[in-house]
């Protein structure tokens, strides 16, 4: 299998994902969050875990193909990388929740309208800000860099031998496992550590953001302000 199928395979599991996903979501607002408008703004969260399943599971499906059947054994990173994006998903939910029951709040930013995917996961109630941008930008720089380093090690042809009797069916199977686990990329501790701090910075800031108000609540207040200027009162006018 050369390279070029192999790009073509990898490639197509990814993209054929997004639009699985893409499709579902018009229809059951699946990376959107639990709000009660017609059009939901997209979750972060869900979008972090989306984006992170699609990616390993891409390399995965991939290795499974490129081996002819062998299902890889996933390093210790990659299931703590997945539980990372499991635990922002589940504290984000918990958030919202806590929230929506919250009789103090009386606007939430999921019951606003989406303004489109990439400025919905970077803003809350008054727009944009930066812990949303850096974790962002972190998951998509770590998410680039795990699919190019699967793409290399998949290109790398394997040097398990075809077994000639039944005796060394077992070696061979062997072979082809490790050479199966060894595609998806060992994410060094500290990365880790680089993602699930921004993650948390992430969730611990994400109480306090429908507590936050309107980034229109300004122009509002000035609005009304200047149009009480212009109002008559009814204290006497000197005429000069």
């Amino acid at each position: 299998m050369n390279s070029t199928t192999i790009t073509y395979i990898f490639f197509g599991i990814f993209f054929g994902q997004w639009i699985v996903i893409l499709v579902l979501d018009s229809k059951y607002a699946m990376l959107r969050d639990n709000g009660t408008g017609a059009s939901r703004p997209f979750s972060w969260s869900r979008m972090q875990m989306t984006w992170w399943t699609v990616i390993v599971l891409t390399a995965f499906a991939t290795a499974v193909v490129r081996t002819g059947g062998t299902i890889p054994i996933l390093d210790n990173s990659t299931l703590y990388l997945l539980g990372i994006s499991s635990a922002t998903t589940i504290s984000s939910t918990m958030i919202d929740v806590s929230d929506r029951s919250n009789p103090s709040i009386k606007e939430m930013a999921q019951d606003l309208k989406s303004a489109g995917m990439i400025l919905d996961i970077l803003s809350d109630k008054s727009g944009i800000n930066i812990h949303r941008f850096q974790t962002f930008l972190f998951n998509v720089l770590f998410g680039v860099w795990f699919m190019y380093e699967s793409l290399q090690h998949l290109f790398v042809p394997y040097a398990c031998k075809p077994p000639s009797n039944p005796a060394e069916s077992a070696a061979f199977v062997e072979c082809l496992t490790k050479y199966a686990s060894s595609i998806m990329p060992v994410i060094a501790p500290n990365n880790l550590v680089l993602l699930a701090a921004s993650s948390g910075v992430y969730t611990a800031l994400k109480t306090t953001e429908n507590k936050l108000p309107s980034s229109n609540m300004g122009s509002t207040s000035q609005t009304q302000a200047d149009a009480s200027a212009t109002q008559p009162t009814d204290k006497g006018i000197i005429l000069g």
